[in-house]
C-alpha cells in the first residue's frame, strides 16, 4: 500500500481503563494517503477477516505532524527504529481550554527535546478522524528502550508538566506503550 512510511505494532504492556490489548502506529507520507488507506480493499479485507472478529472495539486517531526531513531521519538513524518502545498518549481536552492546550503541548514538546539520548522521535497533533472524536489529540514518542521510557515518564519534569499543564484541562486520557521489535528481514 503506497504512502506508508513506517508501521509499528505490538501488545500493550500496561493495563488501561479501556482494556485495550494491542496498538498499531502508522506514519504516512501525506494526509491524503490516510484516506486512501482506509478505503483500500486489501486493508478492509484484513480488517474484516482477521481483526474485527476477535476485537471488541477500535479507536482510531489521525493527526498531522511534521518530522525533520520526513523519511531521511529513518535512514540516518537506521537501526534505532528497529527496536524500542512506542508510547501512545491520546488526549481529550475540555471545551474551554484551547489556548492552554497549545501551551501544554508546547511544554511537552520542549521536555521531549530535553531527552535526545533516550528518544528517537516524537509526533503530536489534532485528531482529524471524523469517525473517532473520543480523543481530540494524539502524541506518539519512540523511545530507544524500556529503560528510557521509564526514565522519561518517571522524571520529575514529566510529572510536573502533567500536573501543572495537563491535569486541569484534560477530560479523558489513554496512555499506553508497547515494545517494538523488527519483523522480517527486508526493507519494504
Amino acid at each position: 500500500m503506497r504512502g506508508i512510511l513506517a508501521v509499528s505494532l505490538g501488545r500493550i504492556s500496561n493495563e488501561n481503563i479501556d482494556k485495550y490489548t494491542h496498538a498499531v502506529y502508522m506514519r504516512f507520507q501525506r494526509k491524503e494517503d490516510i484516506g486512501k488507506f482506509y478505503e483500500n480493499p486489501f486493508y478492509l479485507r484484513v480488517l474484516n477477516e482477521h481483526v474485527l472478529p476477535y476485537c471488541h472495539g477500535l479507536t482510531n486517531v489521525d493527526y498531522e505532524s511534521e518530522v525533520e526531513d520526513d523519511i531521511i531521519p529513518i535512514f540516518r538513524k537506521g537501526e534505532e527504529f528497529n527496536f524500542g518502545v512506542e508510547f501512545v498518549l491520546l488526549l481529550s481536552f475540555v471545551d474551554n481550554a484551547s489556548g492552554r492546550v497549545e501551551e501544554a503541548l508546547v511544554s511537552l514538546e520542549g521536555l521531549i527535546m530535553g531527552f535526545p539520548s533516550i528518544i528517537v522521535q516524537s509526533t503530536q497533533g489534532l485528531n482529524f478522524n471524523p469517525s473517532s472524536k473520543e480523543y481530540t489529540h494524539g502524541v506518539v514518542i519512540r523511545f530507544r528502550s524500556l529503560d528510557g521510557f521509564e526514565i522519561f515518564v518517571g522524571s520529575s519534569e514529566y510529572k510536573e508538566i502533567w500536573k501543572s499543564k495537563f491535569d486541569q484541562i484534560t477530560r479523558k486520557t489513554l496512555s499506553l506503550h508497547f515494545s517494538v521489535d523488527p519483523v522480517g528481514s527486508e526493507i519494504m
